[in-house]
């Protein structure tokens, strides 16, 4: 377990998605959900999301495929291509994971930010299209579309901040199909690239802590 993890977060078993809490002493009212990549587990991207929202509620949830030592999201055919039912099933299971776990640890929802890398935040984005309104604000690092056929859902009043690697030789030339994609749907996109490869680092932190300094309130 990561060293960022103390006691005070414990495993909940209690939803559809098992989940950390990590709730700072000197909370805003700011929440993450914190979606990690694959063969990993919930702790992997915390130390990302504190550097990113300090002060933060964390609400760091584990994919329920397994996937060797650790877990995934939904099933995937090939590094780049993914089994179209368990990404439907999984998202909607996330669907209903997310609200209430919110409403159980008095968090608000309109206030939350969702923070994904990779297979994470794949799920995000499917999340974005396949439950529209759900999803406010959306971190999506080393994502790319993995929905065969997208709804033409309305994201208008969705903020996305889309971070590719320039040397991601996976993911990284499908990450413009992706800003496209959402710009079409409404989403007010801000596309980055940054000098990596898929991994994540520094530099995502920082970019990603600026934008979400810049997030509109929500009414």
């Amino acid at each position: 377990m990561s060293e960022h993890v103390n006691k005070n977060s414990m495993l909940h078993d209690d939803l559809p998605f098992s989940y950390r809490l990590i709730r700072p002493a000197n909370a805003s009212g700011e929440c993450l959900f914190v979606l990690h990549g694959s063969g990993v587990d919930e702790t992997t991207l915390v130390p990302l999301a504190r550097q990113i929202a300090p002060r933060a509620v964390l609400v760091a949830a584990r994919g329920r495929i397994r996937q060797e030592d650790g877990f995934r999201w939904f099933e995937r055919i090939t590094p780049t291509s993914f089994e179209q039912s368990s990404i439907h099933a999984e998202t909607a299971a996330f669907a209903q994971f997310a609200p209430e776990a919110a409403r159980r640890n008095e968090l608000d929802l309109s206030r939350s930010t969702f923070l994904g890398y990779s297979n994470g935040a794949n799920l995000v984005s499917t999340l974005m299209l396949l439950h529209p309104g759900l999803v406010k604000r959306a971190a999506l690092l080393r994502a790319m579309p993995v929905l065969d056929n997208a709804p033409a859902t309305d994201l208008a009043g969705t903020r996305v901040l889309i971070i590719a690697g320039a040397a991601d030789q996976t993911y990284g030339p499908f990450a413009p199909a992706l800003v496209t994609l959402l710009n079409q749907r409404g989403a007010e996109v801000d596309a980055r690239i940054v000098a990596a490869g898929h991994e994540f680092g520094d530099a995502d932190a920082a970019i990603a802590r600026q934008w979400l300094a810049g997030a509109d309130p929500v009414a």
